[in-house]
C-alpha cells in the first residue's frame, strides 16, 4: 500500500506552508506528497489567497528529491492541454520524474467567477479531449508531429515537446460518475480513484471500473485503484476531537464511519479494509496547513505501524 498526503491549499495555505509539509512527508516516508487545485476556498477567509498548483508543485520538485508530486485533481477548465502537456512535462523533468496528473471536469462554479474563468455547461466533453491531447502529445515519438481536431481543440502539426522524463506520465482520473468518469478511467488513467466513499460505494464503483474496461477491452487489473480520505490522527480522542476543532468540527463529526481516524492500531484497521478492495494507495487529507505536529504523528506512529502490518 502507498499512503501520500493530500492537501487543500485554498483554505488558506502559503507556498512556504507547504513546503514545509512536502518535506516533512519525504523525510518521515510518505509515498506522494498531492494537493488540490483550487483558486477560491468554500470554508473560511481562506488567507493568505490560493496558490497555483503547478507552480507550486514546480518549486516542491526542486526542493524535494524522492517523494511523489501531483495533483487530486486538476479541473480541464484551468488550462489548455497543450500548455497543460507543457507544464506537466517540464515539472516532472525539474522532478526527475517523480510527477503524475489528477485531472478532472471542474465543478466549482464560484471559483471560475471569482477569476474570470469560463465555466461550460458540458465539461465532460472538455476532460475527455483534454485526455486525449495530454496523451496524445506526451506518446507521440521524437521526430513526429500530433494533430487533433476536437469540437473543443484544434491542435495542427505540435512538435509534441517537451517530452516528461516518465514515459508515461501516471495519470489519474476520479469520481462516483457510474458510466462516463470510469469509462475515462478505463481509456485514459494509470489510476482510478474512488473519491471519499463508504465501503458500500468502493464495492459499487470498483464494478462500474471493471465495466467499463471490460467494454473498452482493458484489463481492470492494469487500473491502480486507490481512494482519498479526509483524516483526523491523534494518540487519543482528546487528541482527535482538538484537531477536528482547528477546522471547525467536533469529535463526533470526524467520527462518522467513513473518516479515517484515530491511532495507529484504528488506523491500521481502516487501512486493512481498504487492501481487501484492492485499493493500493490511500491519500491521506490533511485540511490544516499549519499542523505540522500532526504530519510528525501519521508519520512518526502512525506509518510505521501500517509499514509493520506488511505494507511495502
Amino acid at each position: 500500500m502507498e499512503y501520500c498526503l493530500f492537501t487543500e491549499p485554498h483554505l488558506g495555505a502559503t507556498y512556504d506552508d507547504q513546503l514545509a509539509y512536502a518535506q516533512l512527508a519525504e523525510e518521515l516516508g510518505f509515498d506522494g506528497f498531492f494537493r488540490s487545485d483550487h483558486y477560491l476556498t468554500g470554508m473560511g477567509d481562506g488567507l493568505p489567497g490560493p496558490t497555483d498548483a503547478w507552480t507550486t508543485l514546480a518549486g516542491l520538485a526542486r526542493e524535494t528529491s524522492r517523494i511523489r508530486l501531483g495533483t487530486l485533481v486538476s479541473s480541464a477548465t484551468f488550462r489548455m492541454p497543450g500548455i497543460l502537456a507543457v507544464q506537466v512535462a517540464q515539472v516532472d523533468a525539474m522532478s526527475g520524474g517523480r510527477v503524475e496528473l489528477g485531472l478532472g471536469a471542474g465543478w466549482f462554479a464560484g471559483e471560475h467567477a471569482a477569476y474570470g474563468i469560463p465555466f461550460p455547461q458540458k465539461r465532460f466533453d472538455l476532460l475527455e479531449e483534454q485526455l486525449e491531447v495530454v496523451t496524445g502529445l506526451w506518446q507521440t515519438p521524437l521526430g513526429e508531429t500530433f494533430s487533433f481536431e476536437g469540437a473543443h481543440y484544434s491542435l495542427t502539426d505540435s512538435p509534441a515537446l517537451p517530452k516528461p522524463v516518465q514515459s508515461p506520465v501516471p495519470v489519474i482520473v476520479g469520481g462516483g460518475g457510474p458510466r462516463r468518469t470510469p469509462e475515462l478511467a478505463a481509456r485514459f488513467a494509470t489510476e482510478y480513484n474512488l473519491g471519499f466513499p463508504t465501503d458500500d460505494e468502493i464495492r459499487t464503483r470498483i464494478g462500474n471500473l471493471h465495466a467499463a474496461c471490460e467494454r473498452v477491452g482493458r484489463d481492470p487489473a492494469t487500473v491502480k485503484l486507490s481512494v482519498a480520505m479526509s483524516t483526523f490522527a491523534g494518540a487519543d480522542d482528546a487528541a482527535v476531537a482538538a484537531r477536528a476543532a482547528r477546522i471547525g468540527k467536533t469529535l463526533a463529526d470526524v467520527r462518522d464511519g467513513v473518516n479515517i481516524v484515530g491511532g495507529p492500531e484504528e488506523i491500521a484497521e481502516h487501512m486493512a479494509r481498504y487492501a481487501a478492495f484492492g485499493i493500493r494507495r490511500v491519500y491521506l487529507q490533511v485540511l490544516d496547513l499549519q499542523d505540522l505536529p500532526h504530519v510528525e504523528f501519521l508519520g512518526a506512529e502512525v506509518l510505521p505501524a501500517l509499514r509493520q502490518g506488511g505494507d511495502a
